[in-house]
């Protein structure tokens, strides 16, 4: 049974969560086990019921007990030195953001536990798993890809508890957040590029609606109008020849595989022929085909940031900057 004493001076939640992690602690309560349920607690402790379900909540953040519908809590975890859980959720898994997600570990406390989950850009599985998992973790980190109107999905969260990464959207713009601008950073990195991109007849955009920011469409299109520059929207590559003079941007791996085997195919050669300027840099641009020009933000510095505001809890909204590679490749 749990008991507790009253004025000693530790809040009665606390004395709770102690009692609670030291049964666990001596093995008196193992994985499994079932707890008193809260209005067991209440009634022997003479206690509010907000009291208990206090300390039941910060629990179950940490991971250390779960509750089950119509059965009552149970302890889920052994390791009470978790003193915080972090929920995590990435579009999906690439070497970029494998760097972000390793420095983002690396940042923070040994006793914080991070779950990473990925929507693979399916809306459903996006609301599903926020559902899914409200109010059982300390923070929730947000990676709402190009999704609209995800405020409703996402409000179903504690505002206090939510980070925005990556893109942010008019609704989510009241959250703490670290997020690239992807509109200002292509138009900006192309004019930064001009004297290379001069020399090309035709800019052509490799861009996915489902899964690229919608601000890269815009800053390029801006660009190539303001420069009076032709261009062309692709969806994809794979049914197209390609053409010489044109200067190719990609914003993912896929597609610079691709057009580097369709380079081989129709014996091209960057730069003779060709430009390539792909979206994130990778030790594989660093050396393929002597190197690939990228426009890129620094993803190691982007998890460090978002470790340091969750340490924090500090409310900021912080733009990761984006820079021009020159390679060999424009």
């Amino acid at each position: 049974m749990i008991e507790v004493k009253k004025k000693i001076g530790i809040p009665i939640y606390k004395q709770i969560i102690s009692t609670i992690e030291n049964a666990i602690e001596k093995g008196n309560l193992k994985k499994g086990d079932k707890l008193p349920s809260i209005n067991t607690i209440k009634d022997k402790n003479q206690l509010s019921r907000d009291t208990v379900l206090t300390a039941f909540n910060e629990l179950k953040n940490r991971g250390i007990i779960q509750s089950i519908v119509g059965k009552g809590y149970y302890v889920s975890s052994e390791n009470i030195n978790v003193h915080q859980k972090v929920f995590l959720l990435f579009d999906e898994l690439n070497s970029f953001k494998e760097d972000l997600y390793n420095s983002f570990l690396e940042n923070l406390n040994h006793n914080i536990e991070v779950d990473i989950y990925f929507h693979h850009f399916n809306e459903t599985i996006f609301q599903k798993l926020i559902r899914d998992n409200a109010g059982d973790y300390n923070s929730y980190v947000i990676m709402p890809a190009n999704f609209q109107n995800t405020i409703h999905t996402i409000q179903l969260l504690p505002k206090d508890k939510v980070y925005i990464l990556d893109q942010i959207h008019k609704d989510l713009k009241d959250f703490p957040s670290v997020y690239q601008n992807f509109e200002k950073a292509i138009y900006n990195n192309l004019n930064n590029a001009s004297k290379y991109i001069s020399k090309y007849k035709k800019l052509k955009l490799v861009f996915s609606e489902l899964k690229q920011p919608k601000g890269i469409l815009k800053g390029f299109t801006k660009f190539c109008e303001e420069k009076l520059i032709p261009y062309e929207i692709l969806k994809k590559i794979e049914d197209k020849s390609l053409e010489k003079d044109e200067l190719y941007i990609l914003l993912d791996d896929k597609s610079l595989l691709k057009i580097i085997k369709k380079m081989k195919i129709q014996n091209f050669s960057l730069v003779k022929d060709i430009g390539v300027i792909s979206y994130n840099d990778t030790l594989l641009k660093e050396i393929v085909e002597g190197g690939i020009t990228t426009i890129t933000t620094d993803f190691n510095e982007m998890g460090k940031i978002l470790a340091k505001m969750i340490l924090n809890k500090e409310n900021k909204k912080i733009e990761n900057p984006n820079k021009l590679i020159i390679r060999n490749s424009i």
